[in-house]
C-alpha cells in the first residue's frame, strides 16, 4: 500500500513515478516537513461482521459549508455535493471534527465518464474554518497532503462507480481504513497523527463528480485487523482473452466492449498483406526530432537511433518507454507496430505523465503500471482496445481540452481520456502480449 506522502493522476492518477523528495518542503499554512515513504502488510483475519451501530449520538456529519473547492456546488441539507466543471477545484471537509473509529460514510452519485483518477480521502488535523478556500489547491493529492497536517490517498478507479458506498476511517493508532458497500475493511494508509482533532477530506477528484453523505457509524475496534491492501484480490478489469494487470483507464469497461465490437463490426483490422498500404496514412512529412527517451524498463531494448523500443524479455513486468520531450499540443505523434506475436494475448498500453523521466531510474519504474496512478505526479494510462497487427499505425494526439485522441490506421477512434495539459507531459508506452516491438515515426 503507498500512503498519504505518495498519493495519486491527475490525475489519475493526478498521484506519478518519482524520485523520494528528501528536502524539506514548506507548508503554505504554516511549518515544514520532511516526506517519506511507508509500507505496511497486515496478515489477513477473519472476523464477525460489523454492526449496524445507528446514527452517533454526537451532531449529524455534513460537509463544511465555507471551506470548498471552487467548483463544488452544494445542497442546502450539506450533505450531497457535486463537481460543476473540469476533473479538480473540488476539495470538500466535514463540518466538525471525526472521532476515532467513526466511519465516515459517501455513496458515490455521479460518475463523469473519460477523465483519469477518482475520489480522494482522507483527514485533516488543520480547521477547515481557519483554511480560506480561495487558498485551496486543484488537487489534494499531491497538493494538500505535501502539507504538514493532511493525509490523504486516492480510492482505486474500479471502486468509484455510481451507488456504491465508501467507508472510511482512522484507528487510535493511525491507520485509516476503507471498505466498499459490504466487503471486508481494507487498509488505506498509516501515519495519521489522532493526538489532535481530525476532520475529514473528500476531493470529489477525476471519475468521481458527486457524492451524498450518510450517517456515520461507530466501528467496534476488536475488529480491525483487515487485510493490506496489496492482498485484495481486486475486480478484474481485463477481457477474458486478455492476461495483463494493467486498470482500464477509460470511463468503464461497459463501454470498452462496445467500442471494440463495434469497431470490429464495421472497421476490420486489415490484414499483413494490407499494411504495406497504411503509408499513405501518414502525413507528406513528419518532424523527425522525436525519439525514446533513454530511460526505459530493464526488459525493453531501444534500437536506431532511439526510435525502436523492443521486448527484449519473456517477462513482461517494468517494460515502460518515454518520448524523449513533452508533447506539444494538437500534435499527433505516429507509432507503427513493427513486431506482434499473435499467438500472446494482450496489447499495447500507452498513457501521458508530468514526470520528468530525466528525473527517474531504471529501478524507480514498477513492477506493475498500475501503481503509477498513485504517485505524486499526473499520470494518465490506457489500453487501445482493438486488437493490433505488425504494421498497424496508431496515433496520439492531446489538443488544447486536455483530450486525448487516438487514430488507428487513419481511422479515428475518438477521445480515449482527459488529461491536464496546463502542464508539460511526456508520453509512455507499456509494450505487452502481443505487441513485442514499435517505432516511432514521427
Amino acid at each position: 500500500s503507498r500512503f498519504s506522502s505518495i498519493p495519486a493522476l491527475p490525475r489519475g492518477g493526478q498521484g506519478r513515478l518519482h524520485r523520494a523528495r528528501h528536502h524539506h518542503l514548506k507548508d503554505s499554512i504554516g511549518g515544514s516537513f520532511s516526506a517519506s515513504s511507508h509500507r505496511c502488510h497486515h496478515k489477513q483475519k477473519h472476523c464477525l461482521p460489523i454492526p449496524q451501530c445507528g446514527a452517533l449520538s454526537i451532531s449529524p456529519l455534513l460537509f463544511h459549508p465555507h471551506t470548498k473547492g471552487s467548483q463544488i456546488i452544494m445542497d442546502t441539507t450539506q450533505k450531497a455535493v457535486k463537481r460543476q466543471a473540469s476533473f479538480c477545484n473540488a476539495i470538500t471537509f466535514s463540518n466538525r471534527p471525526i472521532v476515532i473509529y467513526e466511519q465516515v460514510r459517501l455513496k458515490i452519485t455521479k460518475k463523469q465518464c473519460c477523465w483519469s483518477g477518482a475520489l480522494r480521502l482522507g483527514f485533516t488535523s488543520k480547521d477547515p474554518s481557519r483554511i480560506n478556500p480561495d487558498t485551496l489547491p486543484k488537487y489534494a493529492c499531491p497538493d494538500l497532503v505535501s502539507q504538514s497536517g493532511f493525509w490523504a490517498k486516492a480510492l482505486p478507479e474500479e471502486f468509484a462507480n455510481e451507488g456504491n458506498i465508501i467507508a472510511f476511517w482512522v484507528d487510535k493508532k493511525g491507520r485509516v481504513f476503507y471498505r466498499v458497500n459490504d466487503s471486508t475493511a481494507m487498509l488505506f494508509f498509516s501515519g495519521v497523527r489522532t493526538a489532535e482533532p481530525l476532520w475529514a477530506l473528500i476531493d470529489v477528484y477525476g471519475l468521481t463528480r458527486g457524492v451524498q453523505l450518510l450517517d456515520s457509524e461507530i466501528i467496534p475496534p476488536d475488529c480491525l485487523r483487515p487485510r493490506s491492501f496489496t492482498a485484495i484480490r481486486r475486480p478484474s478489469l481485463r477481457r477474458e482473452t486478455e492476461d495483463t494487470r494493467l486498470s482500464v483507464s477509460l470511463c468503464d469497461l461497459n463501454l470498452q466492449e462496445e467500442t471494440f465490437h463495434v469497431t470490429a463490426a464495421t472497421c476490420p483490422i486489415p490484414q499483413n498483406s494490407l499494411n504495406s498500404q497504411h503509408s499513405h496514412l501518414l502525413p507528406s512529412q513528419l518532424e523527425s526530432d522525436l525519439r525514446f527517451h533513454h530511460l526505459r524498463g530493464p526488459h525493453v531494448k531501444i534500437l536506431d537511433d532511439q526510435t525502436v523500443a523492443r521486448l527484449e524479455h519473456a517477462r513482461e513486468e517494468r517494460t515502460l518507454v518515454f518520448t524523449s520531450r513533452p508533447l506539444r499540443i494538437n500534435e499527433t505523434i505516429f507509432v507503427k507496430i513493427n513486431k506482434s506475436n499473435t499467438v500472446r494475448t494482450g496489447t499495447l498500453s500507452y498513457g501521458v505523465t508530468s514526470c520528468d523521466p530525466s528525473t527517474l531510474r531504471p529501478s524507480d519504474l514498477p513492477y506493475n503500471p498500475e501503481s503509477l496512478v498513485d504517485r505524486k505526479e499526473f499520470w494518465a494510462i490506457c489500453r487501445v482496445v482493438v486488437p493490433l497487427q505488425s504494421g498497424d499505425i496508431m496515433g496520439f494526439m492531446v489538443n488544447s481540452d486536455g483530450e486525448l485522441h487516438l487514430s488507428h490506421n487513419g481511422a479515428s477512434t475518438g477521445m480515449q481520456v482527459c488529461v491536464d495539459c496546463s502542464q508539460p507531459l511526456w508520453m509512455f508506452f507499456v509494450l505487452h502480449g502481443a505487441v513485442m516491438q514499435i517505432r516511432l515515426l514521427g
